[in-house]
């Protein structure tokens, strides 16, 4: 909406006040490509700059649904991992569980958290 009222720089300025951004669940509902230029624009802007942090169920190699092509794509992922710290969460789904627990009490899994540091 930003891009089409052409107020995509003052979007962008706004949030740069901001030392971090939560983006969560990144790629859950599809977006038009001229959302995702706008996200690719945003992301590239705050690059060694600002913080950004992503949640996501999706690999980095299923990421082209969310860029709908894959230079951008690869851009994108090259300026979010540069200096990221990735935490990868397998195991079963914190929502899920907490779903389950309060229709049937406590469960004993946990799930396992591995972290990477890029540079």
């Amino acid at each position: 909406m930003a891009k089409r009222e052409l107020a995509l720089d003052p979007v962008i300025k706004r949030l740069d006040r901001f030392y971090a951004v939560l983006i969560d669940d990144i790629g859950y509902v599809q977006q038009s490509r001229e959302e995702m230029e706008v996200l690719f624009t945003f992301l590239a802007q705050r690059y060694e700059r600002r913080s950004v942090m992503i949640t996501s169920n999706l690999v980095f190699s299923q990421w082209d649904k969310i860029f709908k092509d894959p230079m951008t794509t690869a851009a994108a992922i090259d300026r979010i991992v540069h200096h990221a710290m990735i935490l990868e969460f397998t195991g079963p789904s914190i929502r899920n569980e907490d779903a389950k627990k309060r229709t049937r009490g406590p469960s004993d899994g946990t799930p396992d958290v591995k972290e990477t540091t890029t540079t």
